[in-house]
């Protein structure tokens, strides 16, 4: 009777699966797999590779399984695609960057993470999520510093540096626009409040 964990399968499965975006995502999401006697290879935001081929797999119970846990798996080409380019923006902007890829462009970066044409992928992304990649980065950004501004351990100008802004007054202008407040009246209203922030309502 043939194993159902494919151990000493050389083909693998990468799996990519949405709403994976914290550590946390990717615990339950091994946890679940493994539970399913999957092979699991390699998991990160996203992304899984198990051992054996697509067809090997019990995708169903994988796709359900998933879904219990609030992720889905994503199979439409394009889709991937779309998944694949916010993966990367949310890994560029939330894990830290080496000296590189602080100095490239974000679209350079894009292309050198996908290999495809940033044309195609800015397109694809626009025509689908109804913003631009451009817009999507800077939404990534800004949740990201509010996150660094309630945790209260760096200041205005090393959270401006650590996202890739030019200066502070850089940051506090786009938070402005998409938060009704300017980063330093974010972070005292987070210093002066009891109220939880899931509860703070920006304008």
């Amino acid at each position: 009777m043939k194993n159902s964990r494919l151990t000493n399968e050389a083909e693998t499965t990468t799996l990519i699966i949405k709403n994976m975006v914290c550590d946390r995502c990717i615990k339950v999401v091994k946890e679940e797999l493994l539970k399913l006697k999957a092979d699991v290879r390699s998991i990160k935001l996203g992304e899984v590779v198990i051992a054996g081929s697509i067809k090997n797999l019990p995708v169903e119970r994988i796709k359900n399984v998933l879904v219990e846990n609030g992720f889905e798996l994503i199979e439409d080409r394009k889709a991937k695609t779309i998944e694949q380019i916010k993966l990367v923006i949310l890994k560029l902007v939330r894990e830290e960057k080496d000296a590189n890829d602080l100095l490239m462009n974000y679209s350079d970066y894009i292309v050198k993470k996908l290999n495809m044409d940033y044309h195609y992928l800015s397109t694809l992304f626009s025509s689908v999520e109804n913003i631009t990649i451009e817009q999507y980065i800077i939404l990534q950004k800004i949740e990201r510093a509010k996150e660094l501004l309630k945790y209260g351990e760096l200041t205005l100008s090393e959270i401006a540096y650590k996202l890739g802004y030019s200066s502070v007054q850089h940051l506090s202008n786009q938070f402005r626009k998409v938060t009704g407040l300017t980063a330093s009246q974010f972070k005292s209203l987070t210093e002066n409040t009891r109220k939880s922030l899931d509860k703070v309502e920006l304008t």
